[in-house]
């Protein structure tokens, strides 16, 4: 079994409040459910997250 150090994360859009998880290297834009806002921007690597991380999950 292989150990990786991806994760998943939850985290909380700061214009409505959403919560929601998301891949913590995610290769696309993660938009808010909701409303629509740009949560995290894709880097080529881990995420650059632009909310409030709430809890990292393993």
């Amino acid at each position: 079994m292989e150990i990786t150090n991806s994760t998943f994360i939850k985290i909380r859009c700061p214009k409505c409040k959403n919560e929601q998880i998301t891949f913590g290297k995610s290769a696309t834009y993660v938009k808010c459910l909701v409303c629509g806002k740009p949560l995290t921007d894709p880097t080529g690597g881990k995420s650059r997250v632009k909310a409030r991380v709430l809890e990292v999950l393993d």
